[in-house]
């Protein structure tokens, strides 16, 4: 249970880094973050995640640029449900992968001293996380295993939420607005507000994912306690829907 509960918490930190930080603040500048709270952001996404920030923005503007058309790099209309939710990895890897889709979709993000020194190094910050993991359940008198086991799920969990982003939220749920993503309540809460998938591709910029009353958006609670605490400035207050 107890190794449960970490992997869900440090799923949920490094589904907060990915939805505010990656997604809201650098692929669609919805908000910019305080120097501060940016640094931190990229630390935590390199350990938990291991993702680099221009390849995922990359992949994310390629989505949105080809939604649901052979050229979108994780459509589960032209590439079937569990094709995308069981191998969306390998799929964003492609994308990403691709010089093409970086010197296209990223030129605003381009590569810093520190990425070079650390943030490129994939598997030197999974593996920092995992050791992160392991000494903080040890010091709760929970043992290395329990860490070690908690890592481990902590990736399943975020690597199959990641993915039923793209895959439920482009299959199942209602759309409010005309374009072929859907929204999912239940999706939102586990994701960080990224359930509401049809209300973010009808407004792109906004960085606030309910539009609808009743919506609860967790992510856009973490960008209003930064705003409040002046560490970050959000682009527009106004929601522009984008013509349909």
């Amino acid at each position: 249970m107890a190794a449960i509960l970490a992997a869900f918490v440090a799923t949920q930190l490094a589904i907060a880094v990915t939805t505010v930080y990656l997604h809201r603040a650098l692929a669609h500048r919805a908000l910019t973050v305080a120097p501060a709270v940016a640094l931190p952001f990229r630390v935590i996404c390199w350990m938990t995640t291991g993702q680099r920030p221009r390849e995922w923005v990359a992949v994310h503007r390629k989505h949105h640029a080809a939604t649901d058309t052979p050229e979108d790099p994780h459509s589960p209309a032209q590439l079937g449900f569990w094709k995308v939710q069981l191998g969306n990895v390998g799929l964003y890897k492609s994308a990403a992968a691709d010089p093409t889709n970086l010197r296209k979709y990223a030129r605003d993000i381009p590569s810093d001293n520190l990425d070079r020194l650390l943030f490129d190094h994939a598997l030197l910050g999974l593996g920092v996380g995992i050791v992160i993991m392991m000494m903080f359940t040890w010091a709760l008198g929970l043992g290395l295993l329990t860490g070690l086991i908690a890592a481990l799920l902590h990736a399943g969990l975020y690597v199959m939420l990641a993915a039923s982003v793209n895959a439920v939220g482009h299959t199942f749920g209602k759309r409010p607005h005309a374009n072929s993503a859907t929204n999912g309540q239940l999706l939102a809460f586990v994701t960080g507000g990224e359930g509401f998938h049809n209300n973010h591709h009808a407004a792109p910029t906004s960085a606030r994912f309910s539009l609808q009353r009743g919506e609860i958006d967790p992510g856009w609670w973490l960008v209003q306690a930064l705003t409040k605490l002046k560490l970050a400035r959000v682009r527009h207050d106004e929601v522009h829907l984008k013509a349909a």
